[in-house]
C-alpha cells in the first residue's frame, strides 16, 4: 500500500473498523462465538487472507484458542458479547496472572438496552475483578486506533488487554483514515513453568507480578494518549467515556472534557488536575457507576446523573437532564415486537408443543420468541446450555410437573452436550427437542460444526448431532421434518408417555439460510 493509500477513508461501522485495526496491528489469530452486538468483528477479521479466524463451538474454547496461541508468539485476539465473556471468565482470570507472549486483546462487547441479550450487565467491572486494563473507544474511527495501540499495551505490560465495545460504539458509522498492515514479529514460544504452570506455587508469585503491573499501568495512563483533556479550564466539565463523549459534546460544545479511553487503572492525578481546573464537575456514564465509585474513592467532589439512568441506554437528550440532576422519567420508546419469520420451522414446533400441558424450558436463539402470542409455549430462559439441564432441575423440583426441554442445534454444541450427558450420568428423564435449523439464526446466520462450514466458508467435517446425542445417553433418539406438524405431535406424545431420556431432533433449514 503505497502512501496516497494510506490516506485513504472507509466508511466503517466499529467493529468492521477494529477489524481492520486489528489487520493493520499484524492479527494473526482470532476465534470467537457470534454474538450481537460483537458478530461483525470475526465476520470482517475472516475476510484477511493473513489471519487464522474461526467461530469456536462457545466463548470458552474461544479464548483458549485464541489466548493460546498469543502464548505461542503469534498476536491474538478473542471476541464475544458481554454474557459470552461470562462462558470464558474461567480463562480470563488465570489468563491475567500468566501474562502473555505476543500481544492478546479481549474484545468485548456490552448490549445496553438489552438490544439482543438476557441482561444488561456492565463489562467494564470485571476490569478491576480481574485486574486487567480496560480500553474503550468512543468511536469508529477511535476503535481502529486503539485496537492497534492495545497490543502494544498487552507486551509491554505482559498483560491480557480488556476491549469494550457496546452497541452504539460497535454498529454506528464513521470515516475512519485506514493505513497498511505490519507484520508484528512473532515470537518464539518459551516453556517457562514458573510463568505457564498455575499451581498454587506459582499462581502466589504471579500475583505479586499483576499487582506490581497494576502499578505501572497506572502510572502509564497518566500520559496515555487514550485519555485526553478537550477544552479545559472551563465553568462547567464533564469526565467521560465511550459513546457517552458524543452526546455531551453535542449537547456542550464548549465546556472542558476529560475523556477517558482508559478506564481501568484510572489516571489519578489527571483526573485531580481536571477537577480543579472546572468550577462544577460531572460524569456522564452509561449503565453503572463505574466511573462514578472510583471517584468517590478519590474523595473528588462531582454530580451524576440519577440512578434512575442505571437502567437502559444512555440517549442523548438525557444529557441536559443529568447536568440538571433530574430523574429519567420517560417511558421505553415503542418498538416493533420480534416474531418468528414467515415460514419458520419452529412455528411447526411451538403449534405442537401447545397442545400438551407442559412447562417448556427454553433456552438462546430464534426460538425464545416462542414466548410470545400467539404461542405462548416457552416458560423459561436462562442462558446458553439451560435449555437441556434447567429442565432437569425443574423435574428434580417439581416431580409430577410434565417439562420439555427446548435448544437450538448451535446452542447445542456451544453448551448443551454437557448437559446431555450429565442428565443421563444421573439417571434423569424427560423429552429434550434439538430445534436444528442448520445454522445460527439468532445472529444473522452463522456457521457452526453442524453445518459442514467453517468461518471461512471452507468445508469441514459435519458433526451429526444425533450421533452425539446418542454417545451422550440419551435413551432414545428422532429426527423429524417439523413442517410434518401431526407427526410431530404424535411422536411428541408418544416420547412423553415413554418416560424415557428422549432426543427429538426437528430438522428443517432456516428459510432465510441461501
Amino acid at each position: 500500500m503505497n502512501k496516497i493509500e494510506k490516506k485513504q477513508q472507509f466508511l466503517y461501522s466499529g467493529n468492521e473498523a477494529l477489524a481492520r485495526g486489528a489487520w493493520e496491528a499484524g492479527l494473526r489469530v482470532a476465534a470467537a462465538y457470534p454474538g450481537t452486538p460483537s458478530t461483525e468483528i470475526l465476520e470482517n477479521i475472516a475476510t484477511y487472507t493473513e489471519i487464522d479466524a474461526q467461530w469456536s463451538v462457545n466463548e470458552k474454547v474461544a479464548y483458549e484458542v485464541a489466548y493460546g496461541a498469543a502464548i505461542g508468539g503469534a498476536r491474538s485476539l478473542y471476541a464475544s458479547k458481554h454474557v459470552g465473556l461470562n462462558v470464558a471468565m474461567d480463562p480470563f482470570m488465570t489468563s491475567v496472572y500468566m501474562g502473555i507472549n505476543a500481544g492478546f486483546v479481549a474484545v468485548v462487547c456490552d448490549d445496553p438496552g438489552l438490544h439482543s441479550s438476557q441482561n444488561e450487565q456492565d463489562t467494564r467491572w470485571v476490569s478491576i475483578f480481574g485486574k486487567a486494563p480496560l480500553i474503550e473507544p468512543a468511536d469508529a474511527a477511535e476503535a481502529h486506533w486503539f485496537i492497534q495501540e492495545a497490543f502494544v499495551l498487552s507486551e509491554r505490560f505482559d498483560t491480557p488487554v480488556l476491549f469494550r465495545m457496546t452497541t452504539r460504539t460497535a454498529h454506528a458509522k464513521q470515516n475512519v483514515p485506514v493505513g497498511e498492515r505490519t507484520e508484528a514479529q512473532t515470537r518464539p514460544l518459551v516453556r517457562d513453568m514458573a510463568k505457564y504452570v498455575m499451581v498454587p506455587k506459582n499462581a502466589y508469585m504471579r500475583h505479586i507480578k499483576v499487582e506490581e503491573r497494576l502499578v505501572a499501568l497506572a502510572r502509564f495512563a497518566e500520559t496515555a494518549r487514550f485519555n485526553q483533556v478537550q477544552k479545559g479550564p472551563a465553568k462547567l466539565g464533564f469526565i467521560t467515556s465511550g459513546v457517552s463523549h458524543a452526546y455531551v459534546r453535542d449537547h456542550y460544545p464548549d465546556a472542558a472534557i476529560l475523556k477517558l479511553g482508559m478506564l481501568y487503572p484510572l489516571c489519578e492525578k489527571k483526573i485531580r488536575a481536571f477537577a480543579k481546573s472546572v468550577r462544577e464537575l460531572v460524569v456522564v456514564e452509561e449503565l453503572d457507576p463505574f466511573l462514578e465509585t472510583q471517584l468517590n474513592a478519590l474523595k473528588i467532589k462531582f454530580r451524576a446523573k440519577h440512578p434512575s439512568y442505571r437502567i437502559g441506554e444512555l440517549r442523548p437528550e438525557y444529557i441536559p437532564a443529568i447536568v440538571t440532576g433530574k430523574k429519567k422519567t420517560d417511558a421505553p420508546a415503542a418498538v416493533r415486537k420480534p416474531s418468528l419469520c414467515a415460514g419458520c420451522p419452529h412455528h411447526f414446533v411451538f403449534h405442537a408443543l401447545k397442545k400438551f400441558n407442559a412447562f417448556i424450558a427454553g433456552d438462546i436463539g430464534c426460538y425464545t420468541l416462542g414466548a410470545l402470542p400467539p404461542y405462548s409455549a416457552l416458560h423459561s430462559c436462562i442462558c446458553m446450555g439451560g435449555g437441556i439441564t434447567f429442565p432437569e432441575g425443574l423435574r428434580r423440583g417439581a416431580p409430577g410437573q410434565s417439562v420439555i426441554g427446548v435448544i437450538g442445534d448451535s446452542t447445542f454444541v456451544h453448551s448443551g452436550i454437557t448437559g446431555l450427558i450429565n442428565a443421563a450420568y444421573n439417571k434423569s428423564k424427560g423429552l429434550l427437542i434439538i430445534m436444528d435449523n442448520a445454522i445460527t439464526a439468532m445472529t444473522g446466520g452463522q456457521e457452526h460444526p453442524g453445518t459442514g462450514k467453517t468461518l471461512k466458508g471452507e468445508d469441514t467435517k459435519l458433526l451429526r448431532i444425533e450421533d452425539i446425542c446418542a454417545v451422550c445417553g440419551a435413551d432414545t433418539v428422532d429426527v423429524i421434518d417439523p413442517c410434518k406438524h401431526r407427526e410431530l405431535e404424535e411422536l411428541v406424545e408418544k416420547r412423553l408417555k415413554e418416560g424415557l431420556l428422549s432426543v427429538i431432533i426437528t430438522r428443517h433449514p432456516c428459510i432465510l439460510k441461501k
